[in-house]
């Protein structure tokens, strides 16, 4: 199939990336090196693999669309090595892309409509991950750097600053992509923490409250964790029932957490 005869597939929440400047951004921002592993997720029709291929030699990259394998192999001919996998991002299991080598770097542009359960999912992976810069829509890069107390502030927000260091890059305009998304993007980079920056007696335990907490977001802790704690439990680890989940940083989730058990 040809790039022309390949039209992008709503299904897929496919956007495919095309302005130079945004791929040149992009690419200093990540400043791949030869000898890295770099992992790319959505490749799409290769406008950030081949940059990748060239300044690295070598490239793995997970597409869930079966169409366009043979034609990024053809156009990445004679460049470096892709290994192209032809899977769902979202069930993946990137550690065995590491096997016994340096911690991968991911790259992708994303598709909104798997964005926030994708980025859960590698959750579950980072401690082989070094970093990840992706493209997704600017409202979900807003709630993965959000603070205690702004509207965006969420699940997704506490779970990826207790794992990562969050970078907001720079802000991409619909145009840059065809079709045109109907909302703005943004370029985040994620670099894991080399240690916790709370302490957390069991993380599943932490999720499982962080989830609790903001699954109704409008009631108040001693609604929302009553099953798990009751006002008593969590006036003791310091925090006021009457609280809302927005308000609380990571900290205070960490001695919610900390006092069940």
């Amino acid at each position: 199939m040809s790039e022309a005869a390949h039209r992008p597939r709503k299904r897929f929440g496919q956007h495919f990336l095309h302005d130079p400047g945004v791929i040149d951004q992009i690419m200093a921002a990540i400043r791949p090196l030869p000898g890295q592993r770099l992992v790319e997720i959505g490749p799409g029709l290769g406008a950030l693999t081949i940059p990748l291929l060239q300044a690295a030699g070598e490239l793995d990259a997970v597409e869930l669309d079966r169409d366009l394998p043979e034609l990024l192999q053809a156009r990445c001919q004679g460049i470096g090595t892709l290994r192209l996998y032809q899977a769902d991002a979202l069930t993946f299991n990137f550690a065995t892309l590491r096997g016994a080598g340096p911690r991968l770097r991911m790259v992708g542009n994303l598709p909104y409509n798997i964005a926030t359960p994708l980025l859960f999912h590698l959750l579950t992976q980072v401690v082989h991950l070094h970093d990840l810069h992706f493209m997704l829509q600017r409202e979900v890069a807003e709630r993965m750097a959000a603070s205690p107390g702004d509207a965006a502030y969420g699940r997704l927000s506490v779970m990826i600053q207790y794992r990562c260091r969050v970078e907001s890059l720079f802000t991409v305009e619909p145009g840059a992509f065809q079709p045109p998304p109907k909302v703005q993007s943004a370029v985040v980079r994620l670099v894991p923490c080399e240690a916790s920056p709370v302490a957390v007696r069991d993380e599943a335990c932490f999720a499982d409250v962080v989830r609790r907490a903001f699954a109704q977001r409008r009631k108040t802790l001693r609604n929302s964790l009553r099953e798990v704690l009751d006002a008593a439990q969590i006036k003791a680890a310091g925090i006021e029932p009457g609280a809302r989940p927005e308000t609380l940083d990571l900290a205070a989730f960490a001695a919610l957490s900390n006092a069940i058990g």
